[in-house]
């Protein structure tokens, strides 16, 4: 089962009609954590979800899914890559109201290298990317991301602690 994650904050509507648009059509089952959903929020027709989870709850979720879907928030990102877990990440744009400012933008330019994590600039990309990753019988058809971070990455920390 794919797992959606769209943080706990605010409503990710055009996320989550877009993972509900590819479960009507693929009938691959999926499970959406939705956050902070408003009385004008998108609903799925075509999958199951919660607002909210205790973190227990979200870790079996993350663990059980063959791919994740979130925002290109931190908890999404550092979830992947501490399972192992391909991506798909859109991120939030604050000219369609979805956020106050478009820091998702830069983190999606700056984790979207990365091996596993896949990056959907508009809707319209999460379906195929859906469908690149996951095969007929449910798995994952390409290679999953690396839990450790690469060399490069704690060169920068190590960089930075040392300056301070």
């Amino acid at each position: 089962m794919i797992f959606l994650t769209v943080g706990t904050q605010e409503p990710f509507d055009r996320l989550v009609r877009a993972v509900d648009e590819w479960c009507r059509v693929s009938g691959m089952p999926v499970f959406g954590q939705l956050g902070g959903l408003t009385a004008g929020s998108y609903r799925p027709k075509h999958f199951e979800y919660t607002m909210f989870m205790e973190p227990e709850a979200y870790q079996g979720q993350v663990l059980a899914a063959p791919v994740l879907v979130g925002h290109a928030g931190m908890g999404s990102i550092i979830a992947a890559l501490t399972y192992a877990k391909p991506l798909v990440m859109c991120p939030r744009r604050a000219a369609l109201g979805e956020h106050r400012n478009d820091h998702q933008l830069a983190t999606a330019e700056k984790f979207g290298s990365r091996a596993g994590i896949f990056v959907a600039w508009q809707e319209e990309e999460v379906g195929p990317m859906l469908d690149r990753l996951v095969s007929r019988d449910g798995g994952v058809a390409s290679e999953s991301i690396s839990p450790e971070a690469s060399p490069e990455l704690l060169g920068v920390l190590r960089d930075f602690v040392h300056r301070r």
